[in-house]
Parts: C-alpha cells; structure tokens; sequence
C-alpha cells in the first residue's frame, strides 16, 4: 500500500498535539486547561488514576526517543481505556511499520476505531488510508475491524475507563464526602513543597466519566492546529464517521478478565 503523502504526517503531527504543554517548554499558566501540561498535577498521581491519559505519554516520551515497540505497547494500552488519541498512533505505526510489522488493513481499522466519535482530523486520515487499501484488502477490513470493536469499541472500552474514574474518586483523599473545600494537596517537587487546592484537583470534568468525555470531545472533535507543509493538496470527499467495520454486539464473556477470555494479540498482522 502506497499512502498518500499528507498521511505519512499524521504520527509527527499527533506527536507535537499530544505533547503541547508536557515538554515544558510553553509558558507557565496559572490554570492549565489540561492537566497533563501541568507537572504539579503529574506530581499529585493525577495520571495514575488515568491509565488513558497515563499510557498516552508514556508512548509519547518512548516514541520520541525512536523506541517504537514500546510505544506501540503503551499506546495500545490506553487504547484499552478509549483514549482515541492513541488508537490513531497505533494505526499510523501499523501504517509505517513503526515497533511492528507493517499491515494496511489493521492500520485502516484502527484508525476506523479512532474516527468512532467524528473527531475530523481522525476521520480524513481513515479515508486516505481507505483510499490507499487494494480490493483484497478491502476485503479483509470487517475480518479484522470486528474484534477490535468488540474488544476496544466505545460500547465496551467508555464503561471501562468509567469504572476506574469511579473507583479512583472514591478512594482518593476527602473524595468520599463528596465535597473537597479547604482540602489543600502537599506534593514535594523540585523546588519545594507545592500546594494544590482541592477544587482543582477534584474538578468533576476530571472524574465524572461524562464530563470527561465531553472534555475528550472539546479537545478533539476540532482541534485547532498550526500550519504545516504536508505537500500537494488533494482533493477529498468530506470524510462521513460512518465506519466500514461491523459493530459487534458486546459479549461479556469476552470482557478482560472473565472466565476464559482469549485476548486479541493486536500486535500481530491479521
């Protein structure tokens, strides 16, 4: 499969989108919009009660540094918890090979899984990789979509990111109250001991899984970007977030953990 010029961007460009505000470099502000671009916040074990978010920039950091097989694993891990965000790396690393064997079809279906809510920028890249797909391959695409869906589908992966949200607020300091007040967060840092209020730490668009994922959709249904040289322009079709992959109905049975689940090896070409 030969992908079009402007697709072969997609992994640097998700990398410096994801990235803004966690290198360090931008401008201190009093309030970050996301939490990850604040180092108070990482500090806090904000992430680690956000395995989507978590795994997002562990890939992020070990794909910098050019260690693709891992990226690859951690991406795929917050893909577990439907951050959609890293379910397109994966299927830009399908696509170029990246840290695994290089497969078209299963780049294209996860890229598909990335477009299941409409952001734009995933919807355009699905197409393209369409666009690129032989009819054998074509072929092959609901083959190897399904148990994708049924394994990392909205349907299965949003309840299950909900439940450790869940059970992270509840176990976390002052939360069982349900009201924080004067709750004041002591994190050793760098230069210092440094303070969060509870307010902000416990800010519901954080916890509550609806909230939450309305903070998803404000970041990614259209995100804004700078400019970048991607080379000829092409022409095409407005991308519609229809996807080309049957959406299985969920099994319980083949919900991690329960009693003889057979895990899908995504890492492998199908």
């Amino acid at each position: 499969m030969r992908l079009p010029r402007a697709s072969v961007t997609l992994a640097s460009l998700l990398v410096l989108a994801l990235s803004a505000g966690h290198t360090g470099r931008a401008k201190a502000q009093a309030t970050p919009k996301d939490p990850t671009a604040d180092p108070v916040m990482l500090n806090a074990g904000f992430l680690s009660a956000h395995p989507d978010l978590n795994n997002r920039l562990r890939g992020l950091d070990a794909y910098r540094k050019a260690d693709f097989e891992a990226a690859l694993q951690y991406f795929m891990r917050a893909a577990h918890y439907a951050d959609k965000p890293a379910q397109a790396m994966v299927a830009e690393m399908y696509a170029l090979g990246q840290g695994t064997s290089r497969d078209p079809v299963l780049a294209y279906a996860w890229m598909d899984l990335a477009a299941e809510r409409g952001y734009l920028p995933f919807l355009a890249h699905r197409e393209r990789y369409w666009n690129a797909l032989s009819e054998a391959e074509r072929e092959r695409v609901s083959a190897v979509g399904a148990p994708l869906y049924g394994t990392l589908g909205d349907k299965v992966a949003l309840p299950r990111i909900a439940r450790v949200l869940r059970s992270a607020r509840r176990n976390t300091t002052g939360s069982r109250v349900g009201f924080v007040g004067n709750l004041k967060i002591i994190v050793p840092g760098p230069a210092g001991e440094e303070v969060i209020n509870g307010s902000r730490f416990y800010d519901p668009k954080y916890w509550d899984p609806e909230k939450y994922q309305a903070w998803h959709d404000s970041v990614w249904m259209r995100p804004r970007t700078g400019t970048v040289s991607i080379g000829e322009v092409q022409k095409v079709a407005d991308p519609q977030p229809t996807s080309r992959s049957p959406d299985p109905e969920h099994d319980p049975a083949n919900e991690p953990g329960a009693p003889g689940h057979q895990p899908i090896d995504a890492t492998r070409p199908a």
